[in-house]
């Protein structure tokens, strides 16, 4: 039996507008049958509870002063694929989580990124991006996405799968849990960014994010995925979404904008898409520097999802191919394109290619038309 308990309704200092017939601050009470389960909706806008034996899931959600604290195991309340399976080997386990989102977010206008941009309603958290990373032997790094057709990440039927720790988390749209919490309206709301802001996904999908598809093809070669084998990957080819840095976001290009967020009838939040980036990888409204996790490691996207464009920079030429680390490099080290332009980087004609012969090199394809 799921039980969606609510306990207060509660209303920020906006006042409350309607988007396709659904309360931007409060939902009806209304019983709606899901899988032969009985939901109550409640205002997830104030307290609410969670609780469902069926998945062990125990969500409690209080507003304290000008704080919404979620405390929480993290188990979904809706049916997952099966863990381990062949591409993640990660059993659900419990959590011990307190997550706090301000009530009353403040919009800045600038983007942050966010690791982790949102946690759902039922407590579970988004994490749309992966730490898997494809390395090239000519110094490139890409980042792989969860939704591609290249590696097996071992996501189920919610774009979701499990980390190490147990966690199960959401790379994507969160299928059963939008079916679950569905009343009906074109919004559906799902859970909340950690600047405050809500999260809602379209069951119209008529809000389009503005990333593309860069054109042209990438480089690298000798390229390998290792996590307890080594594959041999094909990065060769035009941009086909595989890794993040296949995407550029072009202000306009869509109706959401870098964080995948817009302002409807007056409030701003964040839609979870079926299109790339699916749940944006930033924030535009105040939140707290430890919230954010690490900065993004090369490879790996900031807030405008603009990730490493594959191509290595100098240091990490010479760091990667620089065997004997003697701050240069022969003929023998260096592999990939550049080996074909040997003679012509190597300027002073001394057979070495040297660190700042490498960023010459840079420069002038910068510069180029």
């Amino acid at each position: 039996m799921s039980v969606f308990i609510g306990c207060k309704n509660y209303n920020n200092n906006n006042s409350s507008h309607t988007h396709d017939g659904l309360e931007y601050h409060t939902h009806d009470n209304n019983n709606h049958n899901h899988d032969s389960k009985t939901i109550k909706v409640s205002d997830y806008f104030g307290d609410y509870e969670i609780e469902d034996s069926a998945y062990g899931t125990k969500t409690k959600v209080t507003i304290i002063g000008n704080q919404r604290v979620m405390i929480t195991n993290s188990l979904p309340n809706h049916k997952t694929g099966q863990f381990p399976n062949p591409g993640n080997p990660n059993t659900i386990s419990e959590q011990n989580k307190t997550y706090s989102f301000p009530v009353n977010p403040k919009y800045t206008g600038k983007s942050q990124w966010m690791r982790e941009p949102g946690i759902a309603l039922n407590g579970v958290k988004f994490e749309p991006q992966t730490a898997e990373v494809v390395v090239c032997e000519t110094g490139e790094n890409y980042r792989v996405e969860a939704i591609q057709n290249v590696i097996d990440l071992g996501l189920d039927l919610n774009h979701a799968h499990v980390q190490p720790t147990g966690e199960y988390h959401y790379h994507g749209t969160p299928t059963s849990m939008i079916e679950t919490f569905d009343t009906g309206n074109d919004l559906v709301h799902i859970g909340f960014a950690h600047d405050g802001f809500p999260m809602y996904y379209s069951k119209s999908g008529k809000y389009k994010p503005s990333f593309k598809l860069l054109e042209g093809d990438r480089e690298g070669e000798d390229c390998t995925y290792t996590t307890h084998i080594t594959i041999d990957i094909e990065v060769k080819g035009h941009h086909d979404g595989t890794y993040g840095s296949d995407y550029e976001y072009i202000e306009g290009y869509g109706d959401l904008d870098e964080c995948n967020g817009i302002e409807i009838d007056g409030n701003y939040m964040y839609l979870v898409t079926n299109e790339f980036p699916y749940v944006g990888r930033c924030v535009m409204g105040e939140v707290e520097q430890d919230q954010q996790g690490p900065p993004p490691s090369n490879g790996q996207g900031g807030p405008r999802g603009n990730q490493s464009d594959g191509k290595p920079n100098a240091s990490q030429v010479m760091q990667k191919m620089d065997t004997n680390k003697d701050g240069k490099l022969t003929a023998a080290e260096i592999k990939g394109p550049l080996k074909q332009d040997f003679d012509k980087i190597d300027t002073n004609n001394d057979n070495y290619i040297s660190k700042e012969e490498l960023e010459n090199l840079s420069r002038e394809k910068k510069q180029r038309p």
